[in-house]
């Protein structure tokens, strides 16, 4: 094993928009010494490269052999070379004062530009190459007389500036397509009459010369920029298949000038438009199928109102601190992850569990950012900023999901790695058969004019061969087949992102679908984990209401989960407790006190009897039967007379029966794995319709359990937990289910997290990923299938060029808009664990 360190590199690749692309984005960087690992993500079109730390390229060398493949990098980040560091110094007031920031931190080795700004305090730093870290440009600054509040490392502040390149790049793809469907569209209007009415004078120069721009300039000179460096680099991209199918048409075409022949121009001007057609919808398509991220982001709050020495001051969100007291008004989004010190209130958390119904939060209880505040004012402290806050954590998630690998993918990767030397090869093939057997082959055409409107069997043997050999380059369609994967794992992590399901990888989307076995886990997963009074059962002459209050009075003394759970229980049933004195605790067994006059005592059977209580055969059939359903009793005494007992038990989570009702429904057979005794938990397992028990398993045996259920069911077991206990047995299942709550939701051991701890959830997420899953495989067989026979009818002649590249968008397209179709099946109204 290597001893050597590595650093990541992230490049913004915006014309990487598909698999295709991914995989020469991916082989072209594996050729390069140092470089250890590649991830590519065309969601976000981002490429992230380990790279060892002494000897691996930095982040110049990186975008320069990508850009060698033919895609332009619009950022770098993470690189040694392009680090930012953000400085809050609130006293730097005027100019002057900025002069002196500047000119004390221009001096420090490494630094290689400063910006100020005395509108927001800020100061951002950019470093070179072993330059300072955030600590010494504080020093430095704190040296020349100004205190600094906050240092922040932009190098990983990806989301906005990705935001603007994503539009600027769309802007750009729709500026190429103005530029190129106006003189195509003029063409167009001149070819009609010239062709069917009236020859119009100096067609042929008219045309070449409003195709030009089309075919040499701002249209498709990035087309063939991006196909040279592609050609140079040894692969062979989408542009390289435009190219060849748009400049030989056009360089044929000027050959009307000395000779007389059938003009290829108009279809060269042609093949180039509906290519940047195609480019500019599916940005805008797949713009729409990766929108989750954005949206997420676009939810959070930008400014916080914050408690500055007993003032409220407005400050960006971005400079928030762990510590900050934020002011939150009815209305207000929650600007960060933060912990209640004042206040109540009901907050919508339906952006991070996809649960609509507000809920209650009052002081000591964790918030979320972004979330809103219904009704109440909060004084919230910030505990997470900037990338540890739970929308964060949620966006690398997707992110991870959507650049992650399916392994079905695999096939579309073998097949897209060949494809386009495969089509040159077949149009090379079919311009050759063509050239020297044209006659042979043209009762192909003769059949195929009988149908298509645009076979010409009578053309000349040359015009034949070049018309089928460019209808093969054009028609041909690795995008479709590269966007297969990546747009279905785009929207389906996408929407379970909005209903609290966050599926970390590809890899588990196709293993879900099939899980025969779930494995759950009880306490905090079926049940809420904490007890709560169930029962109460006084003897005969007491009312209830009186052994609630004997009971609750001297329990609130105790802080014992049981005595907690009684007194709130009582609060419940708005029976308050009574003063009591002289209260004593007797350990495990009990405790006792005075409420009035009386004296109460409260415990189990064995304390009561050594106590001399008498009437306790009275209610040891009840004791009895409430046990057998796994409650905890404790028998309440007064004045050494038993009045009645009181059971508490872990309740049941409010969806846990529907939820299982759902994996039954799905063919599961539903496993509950406990540490608690053999009959508590066969009660809540008979409650809620669990198939099998294993009781009084220890945290380290259940992983055991799991791996001994993989031997009898194959390695289809999932396995439902909180996450944190389980994360053994979370790794070992085939798919591991962590249901967390609010901020807690980064667990590495899960494969997918659900945000709201409810197991109707696990139903959810199931469906989800077979639907996603389904799409999957849908767009592969389109992709294929189209491919497969597309080439073949081009090959054959009979499809003209120009009807190849409006075939060749719309394949891409279909692919897209069938992902999208997961939309309509999945809202954020739809009832959970139900299918719609």
């Amino acid at each position: 094993m290597s001893d050597t360190t590595s650093r990541t590199i992230t490049l913004t690749v915006p014309g990487m928009g598909s698999d295709h692309c991914a995989g020469i984005v991916r082989e072209t960087l594996q050729r390069l010494d140092g470089v250890e690992e590649i991830q590519t993500n065309i969601a976000s079109h981002r490429v992230r490269v380990s790279v060892e730390e002494d000897s691996g390229p930095d982040g110049e060398a990186l975008k320069q052999a990508i850009e060698g493949a033919g895609y332009d990098v619009k950022a770098v980040r993470g690189d040694a070379t392009q680090r930012k560091i953000r400085l809050n110094v609130p006293g730097m007031g005027s100019d002057h004062c900025a002069g002196i920031v500047r000119k004390t931190l221009e001096r420090q080795e490494g630094v290689e530009g400063v910006q100020t700004n005395i509108a927001s305090h800020r100061v951002t730093v950019t470093l070179g190459k072993g330059g300072p870290d955030g600590d010494a440009l504080k020093q430095a600054v704190e040296g020349a007389g100004y205190d600094v509040k906050g240092v922040h490392d932009e190098s990983d502040a990806e989301g906005d500036d990705d935001s603007q390149i994503e539009k600027d790049y769309l802007q750009e793809a729709r500026k190429r397509l103005i530029i190129a469907a106006v003189p195509t569209t003029l063409i167009m209007i001149l070819m009609m009459p010239h062709m069917f009415w009236q020859p119009i004078p100096g067609y042929l120069a008219i045309i070449a010369v409003l195709a030009f721009p089309v075919v040499f300039l701002y249209g498709g000179a990035a087309t063939h920029k991006a196909s040279w460096r592609s050609l140079k680099n040894g692969t062979f991209n989408m542009d390289v298949l435009i190219s060849m199918g748009s400049l030989p048409p056009y360089l044929l075409g000027l050959l009307g000038f000395f000779f007389p022949m059938t003009s290829f121009i108009e279809m060269a001007a042609t093949i180039m438009t509906f290519h940047l057609v195609g480019r500019y919808l599916e940005a805008m398509a797949k713009g729409r199928a990766s929108e989750a991220i954005r949206r997420m982001m676009d939810m959070s709050a930008k400014t916080a109102r914050v408690d500055r020495d007993g003032e409220e001051v407005e400050v960006p969100v971005k400079e928030l601190t762990p510590g900050d007291i934020m002011i939150v008004r009815p209305g207000d989004k929650i600007p960060t992850d933060g912990k209640v010190v004042e206040g109540e209130s009901h907050l919508d958390e339906s952006i991070a569990t996809g649960e609509s119904v507000p809920v209650y939060k009052s002081e000591g209880d964790s918030v979320i950012g972004a979330t809103i505040n219904k009704e109440g004012r909060l004084r919230v402290e910030a505990t997470r900023v900037g990338g540890d806050t739970f929308l964060s954590q949620v966006v690398k998630l997707i992110d991870e999901a959507q650049g992650s690998r399916v392994p079905i993918q695999e096939f579309a990767d073998r097949m897209t790695g060949r494809f386009v030397p495969a089509v040159l090869v077949i149009a090379l093939a079919s311009f050759l058969a063509w050239l020297l057997a044209g006659d042979a082959l043209r009762p192909i055409l003769e059949w195929g004019a009988n149908f298509l409107p645009w076979v010409d069997p009578t053309a000349p043997t040359p015009i034949l061969a070049i018309l089928a050999a460019i209808a093969v380059l054009v028609i041909a369609c690795p995008c479709a087949l590269g966007l297969a994967t990546p747009t279905a794992l785009m929207v389906g992590s996408g929407i379970g992102a909005e209903r609290g399901i966050l599926i970390r990888s590809g890899e588990a989307i196709q293993t879900f679908k099939d899980i025969k076995v779930i494995v759950l886990d009880k306490t905090g997963t079926i049940t809420r984990g904490e007890p709560k009074l169930t029962d109460i059962v006084p003897v005969e002459g007491v009312e209830e209401k009186r052994l609630l209050t004997l009971a609750a009075s001297v329990e609130d003394a105790s802080e014992h989960p049981i005595a907690r759970a009684i007194v709130e229980g009582a609060k419940e049933r708005e029976v308050s407790p009574e003063r009591v004195s002289d209260f004593k605790s007797t350990g495990a067994r009990g405790v006792s006190g005075k409420v009035g006059e009386e004296t109460v005592l409260i415990g189990n059977r064995r304390l009561l009897e050594e106590e001399g209580v008498s009437g306790l055969d009275a209610l040891e059939e009840a004791k009895q039967e409430l046990e057998e359903k796994g409650r905890t009793v404790v028998i309440v005494a007064a004045d050494g007379q038993v009045v009645g007992l009181v059971a508490v038990a872990d309740t049941l989570k409010e969806k846990s029966k529907d939820a299982i009702r759902g994996m039954h429904d799905l063919g599961l057979h539903v496993v509950m794995i406990t540490g608690d005794n053999e009959r508590a938990a066969r009660a809540v397992a008979e409650e809620v319709g669990i198939d099998e028990v294993q009781a009084e398993v220890l945290p380290d045996g259940k992983v055991d359990a799991i791996k001994k259920l993989q031997e009898k069911h194959g390695d289809h077991v999932a396995m439902v937990g909180d996450g944190i206990n389980d994360a053994p047995a979370l790794t070992q299942a085939n798919v591991g289910i962590a249901i967390g709550a609010g901020a807690d939701v980064a667990i590495e051991a899960a494969d997918v997290t659900l945000v709201r701890g409810e197991l109707t959830a696990v139903v959810d997420a199931m469906h989800l990923s077979k639907a996603t899953f389904g799409k999957i495989v849908q767009n592969l067989i389109w992709a294929s299938g189209y491919n497969l026979a597309a080439i073949p009818i081009a090959a054959a002649g009979l499809l003209h060029p120009m009807i190849g590249v409006i075939a060749m968008t719309a394949s891409s397209l279909s692919v897209i808009g069938n992902s999208l179709l997961l939309k309509r099946r999945y809202t954020r109204e739809q009832p959970s664990g139900e299918q719609s």
